[in-house]
């Protein structure tokens, strides 16, 4: 899985191994190929869950719904201060564990007959446990999940065991991305929304910037294209076996248009990276010399987004970092979550400019998911059976490319060759 560079003069898909054939519209709009996603690559494949922030001591826990699995997930940190993941399931009648969406407790007691568990998983109480047919307390601990960290990021895996590990499953990317200093990871606003779309169309949609000029002319077709790039072409490409990352481009001559009070207003006083920045520079100055971030260290470099297989993409620009996760829910539905870190502000210049960053991005989220609905219902008329793809739309071809080499494959293994 060695990592490919590409500058912007060389033709991205080419350079990494694809070909320029038009792909099929099938794996967005069939429900066999749900089932084979689910089982192939979801059931198998390494999920990012979270940030280690999110539990900050012992007895932190946060709950995560995994529809695509069928499974509500419940991460803990333990009495011994280890990271650990099981189905949301008591062991009893298979009811809901815990309904919260997270917080500190101990002992999780099933709302339905009184079952106990510590939070390392172990049953510690039955409710009239003597009627019960020689019990054993040991075999009844919650179903345990496999849970690695890598960088602060909590992942999990379905396999039991995992076909590989979450270092081999990350490999290059995770060498290339260690060490990153994710600033502010303990303070975040998040978008959420259900939405009648595949995973992939709205994933997609984060994966290309040829839609900037159309979709976002108000919001950030400006500072994502300009003159000499009017359509908003990456200034690079890079792919690590099934993950991938573009590094989009930034008008080096914006500047907020006269009538733009706000704006002009909200970044007056605030030194940022750029208008899309979630924060000041101030102490960003070892996150932005990290070799994996801006990698060909372009004057024009806006952000780059890194899509980690199957459904998780980790970006960052001058002023920070951001998440998206696609969660399927059925062949032409998903649940997203979108999740900007951002610091505590100190000052009324920077909350300000934290107010204008939060509205600008809900705008422009709302431009990018509100055209997702409408994709699906156009693909699934099966008015074309392929698409016509790009070269600034290298990620999602790599991205089916990926998805199907995982479905075709016997084990991870061979996917990952």
């Amino acid at each position: 899985m060695n990592a490919r560079t590409i500058s912007n003069t060389t033709n991205f898909t080419l350079a990494n191994g694809m070909d320029t054939r038009p792909v099929s519209t099938e794996p967005y709009i069939s429900p066999a190929f749900f089932e084979m996603e689910r089982e192939k690559v979801f059931r198998k494949a390494w999920l990012s869950m979270g940030r280690i922030e999110q539990l900050p001591e012992p007895g932190s826990y946060i709950v995560r719904e995994v529809e695509v699995c069928k499974a509500s997930v419940l991460i803990t940190r333990d009495s011994n201060d280890q990271v650990r993941s099981f189905y949301n399931v008591c062991s009893h009648r298979g009811n809901t564990l815990v309904l919260a969406e997270g917080g500190k407790q101990t002992k999780f007691t099933c709302r339905y007959h009184g079952w106990t568990y510590r939070n390392d998983g172990g049953l510690v109480a039955v409710p009239d446990e003597v009627n019960f047919f020689n019990l054993d307390k040991k075999k009844c601990a919650l179903t345990e999940i496999a849970t690695d960290i890598w960088e602060g990021w909590i992942f999990i895996n379905f396999a039991s065991p995992p076909e590989v590990s979450l270092e081999t499953f990350l490999g290059q990317l995770g060498r290339d991305y260690r060490g990153i200093p994710y600033e502010n990871a303990d303070h975040s606003v998040k978008f959420e929304s259900n939405l009648n779309a595949n995973w992939k169309v709205i994933a997609d949609a984060f994966a290309e910037s040829y839609h900037v000029p159309m979709i976002h002319p108000q919001t950030i077709g400006t500072t994502f294209a300009s003159k000499d790039n009017p359509f908003a072409r990456p200034v690079a490409v890079q792919t690590w076996g099934p993950h991938r990352s573009f590094t989009t481009f930034a008008n080096p001559n914006y500047v907020p248009p006269e009538q733009a009070h706000v704006e002009r207003l909200a970044y007056s006083n605030v030194v940022a990276g750029n208008v899309i920045s979630a924060a000041p520079l101030e102490n960003m100055e070892k996150f932005l010399k990290h070799p994996a971030i801006n990698r060909t260290k372009s004057k024009d470099w806006a952000a780059d987004a890194t899509w980690i297989f199957p459904n998780f993409h980790l970006d960052v620009s001058p002023g920070g970092f951001w998440t998206h996760h696609f969660w399927p829910t059925s062949y032409n539905s998903t649940r997203w979550v979108a999740e900007y870190f951002i610091p505590v502000p100190k000052d009324a210049d920077t909350r300000l400019q934290q107010e204008h960053y939060v509205a600008r991005n809900a705008d422009v989220l709302l431009e990018d998911i509100g055209n997702t609905e409408r994709t699906q219902k156009g693909l699934e008329s099966r008015a074309k059976s392929v698409m016509p793809l790009q070269d600034g739309e290298a990620l999602i071809r790599h991205s089916l490319y990926q998805i199907q080499k995982w479905v075709d494959a016997k084990s991870v293994t061979e996917a990952l060759l």
